[in-house]
């Protein structure tokens, strides 16, 4: 890096280097959010998977009740 800031005129090889650490330091934290929202959309499909059995149990148990109050009446 050194050799490339004393090839450009007045230092402006240190603002390159700055600006690839920059960058550097960009893709990392992008790599990082990604790999925290692949975690949140995995739990958050989870939860749906849960939500969605426990309304089909919920129908399920509300379908029996209700038959089994017409074998009452009858």
């Amino acid at each position: 890096m050194l050799t490339l800031a004393a090839n450009f005129p007045d230092g402006s090889g240190y603002v390159l280097a700055a600006y690839l650490v920059f960058a550097a330091l960009l893709l990392v934290y992008l790599g990082i959010t990604a790999y925290r929202l692949l975690g949140l959309e995995k739990r958050l499909t989870k939860l749906t998977e849960e939500v969605d059995g426990l309304e089909r149990q919920r129908a399920h148990d509300a379908t029996a009740s209700e038959h089994e109050e017409e074998v009452k009446l009858s």
